[in-house]
């Protein structure tokens, strides 16, 4: 069920493509656009939690997420959105979300 409601949530993002670039880089965005990706990988995952850097890649806003795979095994992945297509720093090491102060 879980599932299906994320992935309900990745069409309605899909949807709204038509908003400018800054709109959809929002962390809700780049949320919505990597929980689709592991729901299409087949990933199990308990949350992701997003949150917007101070940092910037080419000309766009790199946003944080931690990913909880369980136990906890926490993934953290810094991420891009060009033109509404996800970009992850596992596709581009170049991206990075800047010191873990944790």
């Amino acid at each position: 069920m879980r599932r299906i409601a994320l992935l309900a949530a990745a069409l309605a993002f899909m949807a709204g493509c038509g908003d400018t670039e800054e709109e959809a880089a929002t962390p809700a965005g780049v949320k919505a656009a990597l929980e689709a990706r592991l729901v299409d990988r087949h990933l199990s995952f308990e949350w992701v939690y997003c949150l917007r850097t101070k940092l910037e890649f080419e000309g766009h806003d790199i946003v944080r997420c931690n990913v909880n795979f369980g136990e906890p095994h926490i993934v953290i992945y810094c991420a891009v959105l060009d033109n509404g297509t996800l970009i992850t720093n596992r596709e581009r090491p170049a991206i990075r979300c800047g010191r873990d102060a944790a």
